[in-house]
């Protein structure tokens, strides 16, 4: 169970494209954006043996083309780094935003190997036409084991609803790290924050070298 929510937090980092080179219509309703995008990432991971294995180029060629163009990596790290943001420079804030990002595909890389015939299911959506923040809750469902729950917070832009946090069994992404990111800042300050990233996500690449 803890390997899939490794799995799951990843495809954020971790679920979440129609196609890779065709843009999203800014009409498409959100619950059916993250029903269509999750099974295709899904679906790319179970036809590419080096994604299973955790390649790390290969996850992050992944992300690229199939993940950011639908998630709003920015306000994810906005909000997880907390009232720091605000004081924060604009190299600071991309800084950030990168090191948050690589963090996230270099942690859970190695949990991809795990999906077999999983697929998203949706429950039950909620919302009315003129809501702009809305929550998509789904179960991601398999041939053994137990449903997981994995909701999503979506933010309608001009270029079409974007996700920036992720719920996975009661726990929000965003809130999960917030708490870190806060204790970091208040001791070394934004800069402080960002070596501690960098120097994880070293860490991380020489383990998996």
């Amino acid at each position: 169970m803890q390997f899939l929510k490794s799995l799951l937090i990843s495809l954020t980092a971790s679920t979440l494209l129609v196609s890779a080179v065709q843009a999203q219509s800014p009409a498409t309703a959100p619950d059916a954006m993250v029903r269509d995008l999750s099974n295709e990432v899904l679906n790319a991971i179970k036809a590419d043996k080096a994604l299973k294995s955790g390649d790390t180029n290969r996850v992050q060629k992944l992300v690229d083309e199939k993940v950011l163009p639908y998630t709003d990596f920015q306000k994810m790290t906005q909000l997880s780094v907390g009232p720091g943001w605000r004081n924060a420079t604009p190299e600071q804030r991309a800084a950030l935003t990168r090191e948050f990002r690589t963090l996230l595909v270099r942690t859970y890389s190695g949990a991809l190997g795990q999906v077999s015939d999983h697929k998203v299911e949706l429950r039950p959506f909620r919302a009315q036409p003129t809501d702009t923040d809305v929550i998509v809750r789904t179960q991601v469902v398999a041939s053994r084991g137990d449903p997981i729950q994995l909701d999503y917070r979506l933010e309608k832009t001009d270029g079409g609803w974007k996700i920036y946090d992720i719920n996975i069994l009661g726990v929000w992404l965003v809130e999960n790290y917030k708490s870190q990111f806060s204790s970091q800042v208040n001791s070394s300050g934004i800069d402080g924050l960002i070596k501690t990233l960098t120097e994880r996500n070293s860490q991380l690449a020489q383990k998996k070298a």
